[in-house]
């Protein structure tokens, strides 16, 4: 069961509160969220109240502001528009005659989306996840095998770049395709190290640089510092 309340930024922007109670929970828990929609997600023990998780989130208004203030303002996807993804500028274009999407040149810097103008948005996030997700498969296959997990998805997550569990799945933020192609491929070498090391401890640290090489602290430092530029679009 989910409860609905309203959050007043200090610039006076209403934010949704969903809070949910959660079996098992011990804590609040506050996951403020800017895409795709401006929302703040509150995770409770059942034994505590609606008020107490409100005042929870109210002590932590000033982090909360902060990370709503950071998030990048949207920039509408309309034909023209040169995107960077997979480190390269690309200019979308549209022609509503064409059946199946398609790059029009070998060196793949002009991308044109078919179908109708409604659906081109819908179209053009599609086709950038596709390409992320094969662009991430073939960067696994330069590491060892025992590195390979055992499925891969993408998430639209807002404060987690990717994830692998117990099993052997790892997920990523299909956004990194937005982010400098040698930070993408730091995720991805963070993750499959969680294959061996499912923590943070020096040795994982030690796997991650191993499998990246030589700039593995830059890429680390630019995502901690620009990641939400990457929400920028959709």
């Amino acid at each position: 069961m989910a409860d609905s309340n309203i959050f007043v930024l200090s610039n006076g922007e209403s934010v949704p509160v969903i809070i949910e109670n959660r079996r098992g929970a011990r804590n609040v828990t506050i996951r403020p969220k800017t895409s795709p929609k401006r929302e703040i997600h509150i995770s409770k023990p059942w034994t505590s109240s609606t008020k107490f998780a409100v005042g929870v989130l109210e002590s932590k208004r000033k982090w909360v502001e902060h990370i709503f203030d950071a998030a990048p303002t949207k920039e509408k996807m309309t034909p023209g528009i040169t995107l960077e993804f997979l480190g390269r500028p690309v200019k979308i274009i549209h022609d509503c005659n064409l059946r199946a999407n398609k790059y029009m040149d070998a060196d793949k810097t002009t991308l044109c989306i078919g179908g109708g103008v409604d659906m081109f948005e819908r179209r053009v996030r599609d086709f950038i996840k596709a390409e992320l997700l094969a662009e991430i498969k073939q960067i696994i296959k330069t590491t060892p095998r025992e590195y390979w997990p055992s499925h891969i998805t993408l998430r639209d997550t807002s404060s987690r770049w990717g994830s692998c569990s117990s099993t052997g799945n790892i997920s990523f933020s299909w956004r990194l395709a937005f982010a400098p192609y040698e930070v993408m491929r730091y995720v991805v070498m963070h993750e499959l190290s969680h294959r061996k090391y499912m923590d943070h401890s020096p040795q994982f640290w030690a796997n991650v640089s191993k499998l990246y090489g030589f700039g593995v602290e830059r890429a680390k430092r630019w995502l901690s510092k620009n990641g939400q530029t990457l929400h920028k679009y959709f």
